[in-house]
């Protein structure tokens, strides 16, 4: 039985031993303590821990390694946190311009100068000056081509970038550094978005009491400083939460300055193509938009050809970026943009300066309006007064000279039809018809012989062309000579202005009195300080060739003041009503028309019989007066028909002498070339004037003496001479 128990309960307890006198043990077990033991608290075991290793390596190398270390934590610490200042103080940057940021409206045209734009006689356009701003495009009305080259050129990754484009200015720094340049001097790698900003100025406004000039404040908003730059940044993240991508490109279509006044593609495109910039094409697109990195440099109105290569770079971009196919690529460099007509004329520059110089300067130079101006300006007239002086320069004149001339055409009433300022025209340059101040010479005279007129002489009454002295206290003696050094005896009024002959003037101005003659020079129109002495007679006083040629109208409208003019109307431009409009330039009387018309036949005899025979028209009357100043520093012809007065000066801007030309000479012909073309088509009219009578001498109706000797022609001849010359002996004094 015993032997079928489990082996468990073989094992005895530990005690006494069994019968069978043996000891009993237990096995060896592990004695696993129980919960409560567990639970009670023991001594902690002593732990033995590996001995330290100890470190290897240079001890040099340590040291560096944790120096490496030390900065890092010490760059990374101090990197982050300036990283965390700079992108707070750039959002509260940016808030503050979002949130003082204009509507779009006010931002795309805020010019503090206005613009003029001419109009000619019949309605064109020929001129504009000041700021021009065509009008408010935008980017989903303008032409796809013009829209897609300034995106080629000035920004491609425009849509996708957040108004700054880092790739970009690492770009521009890259190229700048290749070309030899510092880092930021050259391409500025700015976006559209940057760019606007600039033209924003930041959002700061024009102040005329901080700054000289708009230029001055446009110039420092465009200053390229690293500071500037910096603070673009702010400025730009601002515009691209305001506005739109497109948005911002109109703003930027309608503030960029295109050159030749134009503000806004708009402008630039009625300027120089005559049509929107919602019409133009690639060739015309791409020259608009090749104005953007200098528009000085490259209007098409300084140099086409020049334009032309720059817009020929901008259509090989729009095809690299996919905006032009092919066919699109080979018909834009097959045929380039071209200027308008009027725009490739280039006509009226003189004018137009005279008349911005000349209008009230709230509505001209100094306007804060757009102001359409509507001209007297005829463009067919200027064509042939150009065309006059090419021709002559070109055939008459040597190579090289530096000879300069000016033309001035009016009508009778002093409206202004086309002017020539110099033989080359630049806006803004120095126009020799209003501005040089020169001796007039012999063209002066007919001022002289109508004051003489008027204080009753003839047009046959005798005059003495001989050898004269006038002593003047302060300048002692003068003797005036004829151009060729030689004296003719006695001569009537007629014949003494038709040979330009100084004694006799001098003796008439002396016998009326000078202060006569300068009354009426000055009431015709010639207002400098005229000279003072005996050679007040001799034109030794100065005039611009326009007081001059409006004097010259002044006698072909009858004796009176002529005042020129070339202002019709003027508006403001969204205004129909006109704020000015101009009449009429005859004024008051000076001398009498009979005078005036006499006169008128006087100054025919200059072309028919005397120094202006150069000057005739072989189809209609012509009156003028030729002017040659002392040692040929100036030449004047000025004449008229019954429809236009023109006048011609020629001489050299530093007043040198002129070599062998006289008023008669190429003056009167370049006088002749434009009156030819002008009066083409114009019906021949007869001048206003009064031819008069001759006198007839009469033999005595006595019968003579049985002892007397019959009379010749000689004996006739002789006693008149001796009586004309006693009578003027008295009047004039001198031998």
């Amino acid at each position: 039985m015993v032997a079928d128990r489990p082996k468990a309960f073989l094992r005895f307890p530990m005690g006494n031993s069994g019968g069978n006198g043996r000891k009993l043990t237990a096995d060896r077990r592990e004695v696993r303590p129980s919960r409560t033991a567990q639970a009670r608290p023991r001594k902690a075991a002593v732990r033995k821990t590996a001995p330290a290793k100890r470190k290897s390596g240079n001890i040099f190398v340590r040291f560096i390694a944790a120096t490496v270390g030390l900065i890092w934590k010490l760059i990374w610490g101090v990197t982050w946190r300036l990283g965390a200042t700079v992108a707070m103080l750039l959002f509260l940057a940016s808030a503050y311009y979002y949130m003082v940021m204009p509507p779009l409206g006010d931002l795309l045209d805020a010019r503090a100068r206005g613009s003029v734009t001419m109009t000619d006689s019949s309605g064109n356009v020929f001129a504009w000056r000041g700021e021009t701003f065509g009008g408010i495009i935008t980017a989903d009305t303008v032409s796809p081509y013009l829209k897609n080259a300034i995106i080629a050129t000035e920004d491609r990754r425009f849509y996708s970038h957040l108004g700054v484009s880092p790739r970009g200015i690492a770009g521009a720094i890259r190229s700048n550094m290749q070309s030899g340049r510092s880092a930021f001097s050259g391409a500025g790698g700015s976006t559209i978005t940057q760019q606007v900003a600039k033209l924003l100025c930041l959002g700061v406004p024009f102040d005329p009491d901080e700054w000289s000039s708009e230029a001055a404040y446009e110039a420092d908003c465009r200053r390229g400083t690293i500071w500037r730059k910096i603070k673009e940044l702010p400025f730009a993240f601002a515009l691209e939460a305001s506005f739109s991508k497109d948005e911002i490109l109109t703003i930027y279509m309608n503030r960029a300055f295109l050159g030749a006044g134009a503000r806004g593609f708009e402008a630039a495109s009625q300027r120089y193509f005559g049509r929107s910039a919602n019409e133009v094409g690639p060739a015309e697109g791409a020259m608009l938009a090749g104005l953007l990195v200098a528009p000085s440099t490259f209007a098409p109105t300084r140099n086409l050809a020049r334009a032309q290569a720059r817009a020929n770079v901008v259509i090989g971009l729009m095809h690299e970026q996919g905006y032009l196919t092919e066919y699109e690529l080979a018909e834009a460099r097959s045929y380039p943009a071209t200027l308008s007509s009027s725009a490739e004329a280039q006509r009226g520059i003189a004018f137009a300066d005279w008349l911005m110089q000349s209008g009230p300067a709230f509505l001209t130079r100094d306007t804060t309006e757009d102001v359409m101006m509507r001209t007297t300006f005829d463009p067919r007239i200027q064509t042939a007064i150009e065309e006059a002086v090419t021709h002559v320069f070109d055939t008459r004149v040597r190579d090289g000279s530096e000879a300069e001339v000016a033309v001035v055409v009016m009508s009778p009433d002093g409206a202004v039809r086309g002017m020539v300022g110099g033989r080359s025209a630049s806006v803004g340059g120095f126009n020799r018809a209003t501005q040089a101040m020169r001796q007039t010479g012999s063209a002066f005279k007919p001022f002289l012989y109508a004051a003489a007129l008027e204080n009753g002489f003839e047009p046959f009454d005798i005059v003495e062309d001989a050898p004269l002295t006038i002593t003047t206290p302060g300048s002692g003696a003068w003797s005036p000579r004829n151009y060729d050094n030689e004296f003719r005896g006695f001569v009537t009024m007629t014949e003494a202005l038709a040979r330009s002959l100084n004694t006799p003037a001098v003796r008439i101005s002396e016998a009326m009195g000078r202060e006569r003659v300068r009354e009426v020079a000055n009431q015709f129109g010639l207002h400098s300080d005229l000279a003072e002495g005996p050679a007040l007679a001799l034109g030794a006083s100065e005039a611009n060739l326009l007081e001059m040629t409006a004097a010259y109208a002044g006698i072909l409208s009858g004796g009176n003041v002529v005042r020129p003019y070339g202002i019709e109307q003027l508006r403001l431009l969204q205004e129909s009503a006109p704020l000015f409009e101009a009449r009429a330039g005859v004024g008051e009387s000076v001398i009498s028309e009979r005078s005036a018309q006499v006169l008128t036949w006087m100054m025919t005899q200059v072309v028919t019989d005397g120094t202006g025979g150069r000057a005739r028209l072989n189809d209609r009357e012509v009156a003028g007066k030729t002017g040659t100043t002392q040692a040929s520093r100036d030449a004047w012809f000025i004449g008229y028909t019954a429809d236009y007065v023109a006048g011609v000066w020629m001489g050299y801007d530093d007043n040198s002498p002129l070599q062998g030309v006289t008023g008669g000479g190429l003056p009167a012909e370049i006088w002749r070339e434009a009156m030819e073309r002008v009066h083409n088509g114009v019906p021949a009219r007869p001048l206003p004037m009064i031819v008069p009578e001759r006198p007839v001498l009469e033999a005595p109706q006595t019968a003579p003496a049985p002892d007397a000797q019959p009379f010749s022609g000689q004996n006739i001849g002789n006693t008149l001479e001796d009586t004309i010359r006693g009578v003027l002996g008295s009047i004039f004094g001198g031998n």
